[in-house]
């Protein structure tokens, strides 16, 4: 009795249909397409991470090195920038005639102060984008979807002599939206710039 090995059965069976058999496989195998994660290198991990060490932000008692405990510390922390007092007055003063007496008691306390206020700005973002549909199409780049997810925290808070005077906050707790992209000429899409600048 003889043994029917793979290779042996596969030499009765025409190339054309092993390709056909492949190309079927892999057409609906999105799990080949490639993905991106994008975020910020930052202590807090998630939105309701970074709404927490907010929240912990007390006007009129946080200090500037409870601030740092925290994770908020240009000079180690990625994306916390450092606004000066000329930087800050132009951010909320939209104008020359604007009256200062409108303003949140603790940014009328840093106006006054001047060279002796200032304030952090902090710009979290994380953001995964997964391709996904038709393999081929991708692959030769005829259509291209792109699933984007994630999350963005942006906040700034003043300080006044090494404490914090006022806080302000905005963000997405949920970002998500789907790119499409469409090239009729597919890996031809690109050629004509290319051939023109030669």
């Amino acid at each position: 009795m003889s043994m029917i090995t793979t290779a042996g059965l596969l030499q009765h069976v025409p190339t054309k249909t092993v390709l056909a058999a492949l190309l079927f496989g892999l057409a609906g195998c999105s799990s080949l397409l490639p993905d991106a994660r994008q975020e910020t290198q930052t202590p807090w991990h998630s939105y309701a991470d970074a709404q927490a060490m907010f929240n912990s932000i007390v006007p009129g008692k946080t200090t500037l090195a409870e601030l740092k405990a925290l994770g908020i510390d240009p000079d180690k922390t990625t994306n916390v920038a450092l606004l000066s007092h000329t930087d800050l007055l132009r951010r909320l003063v939209p104008s020359t005639s604007f009256d200062i007496g409108l303003l949140d008691p603790g940014l009328q306390e840093c106006v006054s102060a001047q060279a002796r206020c200032f304030a952090y700005e902090i710009e979290q973002l994380s953001l995964q984008r997964n391709r996904y549909g038709n393999f081929w199409l991708d692959f030769l780049n005829f259509r291209r979807q792109t699933d984007v997810s994630g999350w963005q925290f942006d906040a700034v808070v003043v300080i006044r002599k090494e404490t914090v005077v006022y806080k302000t906050w905005s963000g997405k707790p949920k970002v998500h939206q789907l790119e499409n992209e469409r090239n009729p000429l597919g890996p031809l899409q690109g050629l004509g710039p290319s051939l023109i600048q030669r």
